[in-house]
């Protein structure tokens, strides 16, 4: 796996595709700046050798130039975190960026427009890459959050540069620390997979039984599992359609001596608000009319004990409607049990956009060993898949 690590870029420019596709609020300013963060070591690294950087990325799904989805906006921001200049161009391919990037000097930031202004990015268009792969000596991809997509920057450019292809120390740790549970976890290994909808999380529940020796069921998707044991759910969330594969999940478990903890019983709530009333119930207990919003206090002990107990810890969905205040409580508890487990010594990851969000809400980052920046290309490499983007280095 070839990193910046192997390669000296003084007086090279660098093609460096970041993930910069970060939220902006009313009045465009960068509303959280975590992605900008987690492209610097790879950045600094390559003016430290003396090297010059050019930077591509995208920026929300654009359908014709709009500016509220031009990268001028993020410039100060980037400029602040890096501590060096960035300057700016308004285009990624064409005369005026050639001019920009011929007269780039060693130490030297220049941020590329929005490559999504131009639909052949995401058709992976090879005519596209060619033309964005004139900007630099050595190709680098430092965007975990997209390498599930074969777009013209994410895989395609990689062509161009059979032998100055590279990963950024960003994307080089993302693969580093799924691996970690994907091939080298220390048993007793613990899932724990909640959210929404079992559809969403099928395949990775499918590919980790393997490797798991606990799953911990959580979220509005346990309730399909509950359901389809014949057990009252009331108006919880539900995919009728799922409880099938519901039993089809549990019966695979059991024969692979995977132990699968379900919630015991939940914090229900009479409307979909921070304000209902609320009870705790016997999860096969909810009468009609009301809906399991949280993990109740004797699931949130069982789970705890579960999480506790583990050494490697993969925590992908949370256990309630935590963005709800009266909801919460099951979320933070397993929170508050992977920081314990991790400061005992068990290696914690992260991933997947509602359990990042979790975690960042009720500060828990620094307490976990690993926070994964992409949400989608995290998903599919626990899914087992090869993604276009790391495959295109690789090769």
């Amino acid at each position: 796996m070839k990193t910046i690590e192997d390669f000296n870029f003084k007086n090279k420019k660098a093609i460096i595709r970041v993930d910069f596709n970060v939220p902006l609020d009313s009045a465009f300013h960068v509303a959280d700046t975590t992605r900008i963060e987690a492209a610097k070591p790879t950045i600094l690294k390559i003016l430290e050798d003396g090297g010059s950087c050019v930077l591509i990325s995208h920026l929300g799904r654009p359908k014709n130039k709009e500016d509220e989805f031009s990268l001028k906006h993020i410039v100060e921001t980037t400029t602040e975190i890096l501590g060096v200049k960035v300057k700016f161009v308004a285009d990624c391919i064409g005369e005026k960026v050639a001019n920009e990037v011929a007269s780039l000097r060693p130490g030297e930031i220049l941020l590329l427009e929005n490559l999504r202004y131009y639909p052949e990015e995401e058709k992976g268009d090879v005519a596209f890459a060619e033309k964005l792969s004139q900007w630099g000596d050595i190709y680098v991809n430092d965007a975990f959050g997209t390498a599930h997509r074969a777009h013209a920057s994410t895989t395609i450019i990689a062509q161009f540069f059979p032998e100055n292809k590279c990963f950024g120390s960003l994307l080089a740790s993302e693969i580093i620390h799924v691996n970690k549970v994907l091939k080298e976890s220390q048993k007793p290994v613990t899932a724990i997979i909640g959210g929404a909808k079992v559809s969403s999380k099928i395949t990775i529940i499918e590919n980790i039984l393997d490797k798991v020796d606990h799953l911990i069921i959580g979220g509005g998707m346990a309730f399909t599992f509950i359901k389809a044991q014949g057990g009252n759910i009331g108006n919880s969330l539900v995919e009728d359609d799922k409880q099938a594969l519901a039993l089809e999940i549990l019966k695979k478990a059991n024969a692979k001596n995977v132990q699968v903890h379900l919630p015991a019983d939940a914090v229900i709530a009479d409307t979909f608000s921070n304000d209902a009333n609320t009870q705790v119930t016997n999860i096969y207990e909810i009468p009609e009319g009301w809906m399991g919003l949280d993990a109740g206090p004797k699931t949130q002990q069982q789970f705890a004990a579960v999480i506790k107990s583990s050494k490697t810890i993969l925590f992908n969905g949370p256990v309630g409607v935590f963005e709800m205040p009266a909801f919460a409580q099951g979320t933070i508890t397993v929170c508050e049990a992977i920081a314990e487990a991790t400061k005992n010594g068990a290696f914690s990851l992260v991933g997947g956009g509602d359990s990042v969000s979790a975690v960042k809400q009720f500060n828990f980052g620094d307490k976990v060993s690993y926070v994964s920046t992409g949400g989608g290309a995290m998903l599919e490499m626990l899914e087992g898949k090869t993604l276009p983007g790391i495959a295109a280095i690789l090769k």
